[in-house]
């Protein structure tokens, strides 16, 4: 833009400033709110209607930070939209489908052409101006199409603009930043480096084969309006995760959090190491209040599922532009030129690859233990004082299993509950219902694991035909045992008594003797890695292969198995945590490849609420 026109146009913008506040901000103002929050209510949803900043102020009546003057975060995108966007949302959703999320998935598909930079409240509407103003001196240079051409590496995947095109949306973003920190003060980076739209990032790369197949199949030349959107996000929450509540939950206590279904919470996984197992501590989007919820009343949502769009400036494309598409373009991958076939359905591009049965491992976390529900002493709960176990509430179980020692070993090597029973059947019947053909099982020493596989093998209805190989090097890392020693295992020959189908004629890897109190990290990353890979290598017929263990178990013997190093020690904890009752991971091995891989487990996960110990007289009999 030139001197004099910039020039001009920051007097008109001081003129804006110098009149009285907007029609909306007025209205606030007349119902009683003070300038400040309705200035932080408007900027919090896109200064779109009087009703939305009304409802935020007062969803946000009791939230700490409301006087705060912490300003929001804004981006600048160039975002497709029509059959272009459809395209890129189906490969999306296919590709995490067949690889899990990454780090692209967090965000919908978009170029960055400014990326975040703060902004007052007071001057977020000359951004607006802004916007419009540099968009409609861009509008007749803008490309009737942009040229993107597919570029991979191991941890990358996305298509590059065209040298001439990325030129011009610099320039776009350069007067943007420039005009939005002359008026409204701003500091915006515009984008200098290669310009982009990512297609998949921060993914392992085993999977990168199988996003490039996908990529492939995508058309960039598919009819599309281009828009520059300006979108918002809340500046404390940034290094944070986002939750999403699927259940509502009523607080129980005064430091929990009300959730609605839908709501968003953000936590910090920094400052979840003293939360107790089962619950977060973290920050309502809706509300601004903090406090605990139950984890399994939340599943993760993306980054970007909390950001507001406030205004956007479409380029209006020209005709040539439609004709272009009629032609199938070349879609070049690092230089080789690639004829994409429009018919062809991203679903269906690896179908090919899944005809023939694989070896598979399937690891799971055993189900809900007794002492999870009623602590660490609910063997007492149970014990009448002739020493008999009678079953004090529904979801103890019916019997304990008989041992020759003491039953007090049970506090060192709890059953599953009732509950945990029933969710290992469950998982069973849904491995039944996906024909998953299970061909081994071991399991973890520890009696919950042991029952758990065999409730499990009930559910497939295998438990006539597959034996559970108890394998002691799955026990969990013997650090966390709160009694600081090794416990007294049920024996075969118990086991075998209590009816579970145990295999007596298999000899573990590792010795149950070897295992040690208060092991290293390092030392139980090395047993999980041999073990694994030595069950891996007894087993060699096609089918999957169904470890039950324990929350430490889904990571230590997946990771060493597609090739990748163990987590740190640091947050390895912090992951167990999350690990739910049944929560499990999916290898399979790609023979032709000699290697495995990770993908989605053959079932859906397990949710489910929690139920309180209920007293009938308690508010029915008593006033």
């Amino acid at each position: 833009m030139a001197v004099a026109e910039t020039q001009l146009y920051a007097k008109v913008s001081n003129r804006h400033r110098n009149k009285s506040t907007s029609s909306l901000l007025e209205s606030l103002l007349t119902k009683g709110f003070p300038a400040h929050t309705a200035q932080k209510a408007l900027a919090a949803t896109g200064q779109k209607t009087i009703e939305d900043a009304a409802k935020w102020l007062h969803s946000h009546c009791n939230d700490p930070s409301l006087d705060d003057p912490i300003p929001q975060e804004y981006a600048l995108y160039l975002c497709p939209t029509g059959r272009l966007h459809n395209c890129l949302q189906d490969f999306w959703k296919e590709s995490r489908r067949l690889c899990g999320k990454n780090r692209a998935h967090e965000i919908f598909p978009h170029i960055t052409l400014c990326d975040f930079f703060t902004c007052e409240d007071q001057k977020v509407e000359l951004l607006y101006e802004i916007l419009k103003h540099v968009g409609e001196s861009f509008s007749q240079c803008f490309p009737p199409f942009i040229s993107l051409s597919l570029h991979s590496s191991t941890s990358y995947l996305g298509f590059f603009v065209g040298e001439s095109h990325a030129n011009i949306l610099k320039e776009f973003a350069t007067a943007f930043s420039a005009e939005a920190s002359a008026l409204a003060d701003c500091h915006v980076k515009p984008c200098q480096k290669q310009v982009h739209l990512t297609l998949a990032h921060r993914f392992y790369p085993h999977h990168q084969k199988t996003l490039e197949q996908l990529a492939k199949s995508l058309n960039p030349g598919e009819p599309c309006q281009w828009v520059a959107a300006l979108y918002s996000r809340d500046m404390r929450f940034v290094h944070y995760q986002t939750l999403r509540a699927v259940f509502q939950y009523k607080p129980q206590n005064i430091d929990e959090l009300m959730i609605n279904v839908g709501d968003f919470i953000y936590v910090d996984p920094t400052q979840q190491s003293d939360v107790s197992e089962g619950w977060v501590i973290g920050t309502s989007h809706r509300t601004g209040c903090r406090g605990f919820i139950p984890e399994n009343y939340t599943e993760r949502a993306n980054e970007s599922d909390t950001w507001v769009k406030h205004r956007e400036y479409a380029f209006v494309p020209a005709s040539r532009f439609f004709t272009q598409a009629e032609n199938e373009p070349n879609v070049k991958l690092n230089g080789q030129v690639h004829n994409p076939v429009m018919s062809r359905s991203v679903t269906n591009i690896l179908s090919a690859q899944n005809t023939t049965l694989r070896r598979g491992l399937l690891v799971m976390r055993h189900g809900e233990r007794v002492d999870q529900v009623f602590g660490k002493s609910w063997l007492q709960q149970c014990l009448a004082a002739d020493g008999k176990y009678h079953r004090a509430d529904l979801n103890f179980p019916s019997i304990l299993p008989k041992r020759r020692d003491s039953m007090k070993q049970f506090e060192y090597d709890p059953p599953l509950s009732s509950c945990g029973i029933f969710q290992s059947r469950l998982t069973g019947e849904a491995l039944l219902d996906q024909a998953v053909a299970v061909s081994y099982v071991y399991s973890s020493p520890a009696l919950r694991c042991i029952q758990t596989a065999q409730y499990v093998l009930e559910g497939l209805k295998l438990d006539q035909k597959l034996k559970i190989r108890v394998e002691p090097g799955l026990f969990e890392w013997t650090k966390w045992e709160a009694s600081k020693i090794i416990p007294n295992f049920m024996t075969m020959t118990e086991l075998t008594e209590a009816s579970y189908k145990v295999d007596t004629s298999y000899r573990g890897n590792f010795p149950l003797s070897s295992l040690v109190p208060s092991e290293t990290y390092e030392e139980y990353i090395s047993r999980s890695s041999t073990v694994i890979k030595q069950i891996v290598t007894a087993c060699p017929s096609r089918g999957v292969i169904l470890i039950v263990g324990h929350g430490s178990s889904l990571a230590s013997f997946t990771r060493p198995l597609v090739g990748l190093p163990a987590r740190e020690s640091s947050n390895f904890a912090q992951v167990v945590r999350k690990t739910p009752s049944l929560g499990m991971c999916f290898c399979e091995e790609l023979k032709e490849e000699n290697k495995w891989q990770m993908v989605n487990p053959p079932v859906k996960t397990l949710t489910h609420g929690a139920n309180a110990a209920f007293n009938w007289r308690n508010g029915i009999l008593d006033n």
